[in-house]
């Protein structure tokens, strides 16, 4: 199974960090956050990585290279301008897609988290599959119900996106190439069908939106507080 970062983002709420540098790039305990998903993968067999990126992707690029020198084989797919999560991972699609598999794990560029990939390889059918966590300080009425193991919109426990998952293919081929599109009402309509499998995660997980969280985390990883890798 492959596996794709997403890091096409322009990082507007950690400015002025990210007006000249992306925010994959930005670092915690002097390693750029986007390297902690490339090591972790790699160490979790997936070593085919694709990545996209638009704000600033040349620094991406130029920083991983191939990913020879983490053991990975990374492949970039560019955007002239953010596609949202959906649409890019739609962009993205033939570099994704193998005759092997009909999924690929998505990881978003700009959590940090100690999940342990290697789980997530038995989950490579043709149902989407997320992760959640408890739900943050800025995140408290969370984003979907747990039921059963499965994600429900009605009841059950709600908690939040960790922005890991693995995907079908089939989610986003009818998606209208180089348009616009988010992942949150392509989950829900998936949920709604009752096809979304879920996983409450209760290790350490954090968004890194806004300066004072990278600071945090920062700490609590130079501190050794938690896993670095």
């Amino acid at each position: 199974m492959k596996a794709m970062i997403l890091a096409a983002g322009l990082g507007k709420r950690m400015r002025p960090l990210t007006l000249d540098t992306p925010k994959p790039l930005l670092k915690i305990a002097g390693i750029p956050l986007i390297e902690y998903h490339i090591r972790r993968l790699v160490d979790a067999g997936f070593n085919e990585i694709v990545i996209n990126h638009a704000w600033l992707g040349d620094k991406i690029e130029a920083y991983l290279g191939t990913g020879e020198r983490f053991g990975a084989d990374i492949s970039y797919s560019r955007e002239d301008a953010p596609l949202e999560t959906a649409g890019g991972i739609r962009k993205a699609l033939p570099l994704l897609v193998s005759s092997d598999d009909e999924s690929f794990l998505v990881v978003n560029g700009d959590v940090f988290t100690n999940y342990p990939f290697a789980q997530l390889a038995s989950q490579a059918s043709c149902a989407p599959h997320v992760v959640l966590v408890n739900n943050p300080e800025h995140n408290p009425a969370g984003d979907f119900f747990v039921n059963r193991g499965k994600l429900d919109l009605v009841e059950g426990e709600k908690l939040t996106f960790s922005g890991v998952s693995v995907l079908p293919a089939s989610m986003f081929a009818p998606l209208e190439l180089g348009a616009k599109h988010a992942l949150g009402p392509i989950l829900r309509s998936c949920t709604a069908k009752g096809l979304v499998s879920a996983e409450r995660y209760d290790g350490f997980w954090a968004d890194i939106g806004t300066p004072e969280r990278l600071k945090y985390v920062d700490t609590l990883v130079r501190e050794h507080k938690i896993n670095g890798f």
